[in-house]
């Protein structure tokens, strides 16, 4: 485990913000006063660091994904040093700030390891700064996320929730465009090209502070997308996760005296662009090594004598592939796991570690998150197991068997009790972090009374020719048999509506939804659920089980709300490449990444 500077565990976050209430208290008492504070009562002095032009210092302070910057930073062959002290942030020669999680978490931790103040000086003495997302929204004077909550207050503003009202879908996921204000450098090779953004949250552009703003972004509302002034600089979307376009920006920042950089290739990016998504099932063949399959209704098995683990190749390899073919988000689920040790799961861990050593687009996981007691009594929470596998280089964790647990007890109780996993989750690394993966299959019927669930008129009829079905949800079981494991699904008293609708209000960010009816069939996506459950939520949706051809990529994204589709078998069987995915979206008028 790579471990954060400043905390043994971004489960100490959590644990932080509910032991200092003083220090809590006095930020929100008055929104200005940590502004006001940073310019008038000054205890340090910046000097340059004797450190040479290839080191960049990173103020890393715990919480999410920052494996993925130091990747990008390594990539572009800079050296790291890690802040340790406030010292260490007014020594440096550039500063980075990958903000990750929750607004008050991240200002807590701040406050609390002394760095807000070391922070103000070195910004407002003009020394070279980039923050990156939360890094971003820091810097102004407050957030209402879990608040009102107190930033650094350098830029007037107040970091606000998009509004979901006029059928925007929250949190804000996706590429979307950029409109370019004034000269921001290290914007220069953007152009109009997409890049990454993930965030529920956003600072709008105003008079009072119109003298920072490099760019705009439209979601909804224009909302700022980066800032500049002087040498800091600050971004709303991800660079190191926006491909070539978002290493550009990272290679301008760190080398702003640089030619010869490398121009990516003409854009025509305009707005939010629907995600074509790689998905890799992953698990141990009976040889114990990890590979790469795909399940025909969930069966990975071959219909052969020896009946072994479908072997489509190895996760590494195939993730680099599809970053390099254009895949927008890559997405492994772990369908053995270490379900009884999850934190034992080192092959897994591994493959996020490589991953995102060479693939700079969002990578989400999947598989035995969860709290669990292991052989010796000790108790780990899932935010413990999150936090592994988003040190070790994922973006997303996505929730399956356990939300549905979750979903049952709230729907029964009506009682959020911020225990579940995705609760806990959501809190600190905020619901953009958390994926739902929703696992039915369709229940026919003959009327709508028929059941207490949700139904769908069916396109097409079942076998007895009834026009209704609810989607009945299911979850994963596991039978150990001296080194085999066999699974299977178990059906659950919750329709895939319902269960939508339980965690969108207990945290979700984002569903990826399922259907075990059309898993390998390649008949293309089951539009009636898609439509059923983007219709009903307010989060982004993910389309996903039975493409087969490029046709079926623009049927799911015009009959339904859906942000995004993911497919495994056909990509890696290469039977129909990303690129022609893609190509045909265009054709049909759909904003894709190019």
């Amino acid at each position: 485990m790579e471990a954060p500077p400043f905390s043994s565990s971004s489960s100490q976050l959590l644990a932080l913000r509910s032991s200092s209430t003083y220090s809590r208290l006095f930020l929100r008492s008055n929104l200005r006063k940590i502004h006001l504070n940073c310019k008038s009562s000054r205890n340090f002095s910046v000097r340059a660091s004797s450190n040479g032009d290839s080191v960049v210092t990173l103020l890393d302070y715990g919480a999410g994904n920052v494996r993925s910057v130091r990747n990008a930073i390594r990539y572009l062959g800079f050296d790291i040093k890690d802040v340790q002290t406030p010292e260490d942030i007014l020594n440096a020669n550039r500063l980075i700030f990958p903000g990750v999680g929750a607004f008050a978490a991240a200002m807590d931790v701040l406050n609390e390891k002394g760095m807000a103040e070391a922070l103000c000086t070195y910004i407002e003495s003009d020394r070279p700064f980039l923050g990156i997302c939360l890094g971003l929204q820091l810097l102004f004077e407050s957030s209402e996320e879990n608040g009102p909550v107190n930033g650094l207050g350098l830029i007037p503003g107040v970091v606000q929730r998009f509004d979901s009202s006029n059928d925007f879908r929250v949190p804000h996921i996706g590429w979307n465009a950029l409109q370019i204000r004034k000269d921001s450098e290290i914007l220069d090779d953007v152009g109009a090209h997409h890049v990454y953004f993930v965030h529920s949250y956003r600072a709008i552009p105003s008079d009072e502070n119109k003298d920072w703003v490099s760019s705009t972004c439209n979601y909804g509302d224009n909302f700022i997308a980066s800032v500049r002034k002087g040498n800091v600089h600050a971004v709303q979307f991800h660079p190191e996760k926006s491909g070539d376009v978002g290493l550009s920006v990272l290679r301008r920042f760190l080398q702003p005296k640089s030619t010869g950089t490398k121009k990516p290739t003409e854009g025509k990016a305009l707005k939010l662009a629907k995600r074509v998504i790689a998905c890799l099932d992953v698990r141990t063949n009976d040889k114990g090594d990890l590979v790469v399959t795909k399940g025909d209704q969930y069966d990975v098995r071959e219909h052969t004598k020896e009946n072994e683990v479908r072997n489509l190749g190895k996760p590494v390899e195939l993730a680099g592939r599809y970053y390099k073919d254009g895949a927008d988000e890559v997405t492994f689920l772990n369908i053995t796991g270490f379900r009884d040790f999850p934190l034992g799961d080192m092959p897994m861990l591994q493959v996020l570690r490589y991953t995102s050593e060479n693939v700079f687009v969002p990578l989400t996981v999947g598989g035995g998150i969860r709290d669990f007691t292991d052989a010796n009594g000790r108790h780990y929470s899932s935010l413990e197991v999150a936090s592994e596998y988003f040190r070790s280089g994922a973006d997303k964790i996505s929730i399956g068997s356990d939300a549905v647990y979750a979903a049952e007890d709230y729907l029964r109780t009506g009682v959020k009790t911020g225990k579940s996993s995705l609760e806990q989750i959501s809190k600190v690394y905020g619901n953009q972090a958390v994926v739902v993966s929703i696992d039915p299959r369709r229940v026919y019927v003959k009327h709508p009374n028929d059941v207490e669930f949700k139904t769908v008129r069916v396109t097409n009829s079942g076998p007895n020719g009834e026009e209704f079905a609810w989607y009945q949800c299911t979850v994963s079981i596991l039978c150990f048999f001296f080194t085999q494991v066999s699974g299977g699904r178990e059906g659950r008293p919750i329709g895939a509506y319902e269960l939508a609708k339980a965690v969108e209000e207990l945290g979700a960010g984002e569903i990826l939804l399922n259907c075990i009816d059309c898993d390998g069939q390649g008949n293309g996506f089951d539009i009636d659920l898609i439509k059923s459950i983007s219709d009903a939520v307010s989060i982004p949706v993910i389309a996903s089980s039975g493409a087969g051809a490029a046709e079926h990529f623009s049927e799911v994204f015009t009959k339904t709300k859906a942000s995004a589709a993911l497919a495994a078998g056909i990509f890696h069987r290469k039977e129909v490449p990303i690129q022609s995915v893609k190509e045909h979206l265009l054709k049909e008028g759909i904003e894709v990444r190019i």
